[in-house]
């Protein structure tokens, strides 16, 4: 399974249009789009997990395309990595 980035889409897009979208290249195990925990609202991107013979047919045919007015940024997505420790801010 490889997990994929999706960034630049249009804040109007939902986890259902980003499965929907990506299931035309293969089987969608998840799709996610990011909210910003405190408005709820999209940070105008994403995560879809596929297998990964469909998640390199999504990539390579999702690239460049232009979704409303802004074209997607497709990749795969990077694990996070664990850079130790978070300070923690003081205000």
């Amino acid at each position: 399974m490889k997990s994929i980035f999706v960034g630049n889409l249009p804040w109007s897009v939902t986890d259902e249009d980003l499965k929907g979208k990506f299931s035309e290249f293969g089987n969608v195990i998840s799709a996610r789009v990011v909210n910003d925990k405190f408005s709820g609202k999209s940070r105008g991107f994403g995560f879809v997990d596929m297998e990964d013979g469909d998640a390199e047919k999504a990539i390579s045919g999702m690239t460049g395309f232009k979704w409303g007015d802004r074209e997607v940024t497709v990749n795969e997505a990077k694990p996070k990595s664990d850079s130790g420790p978070r300070r923690e801010r003081r205000f």
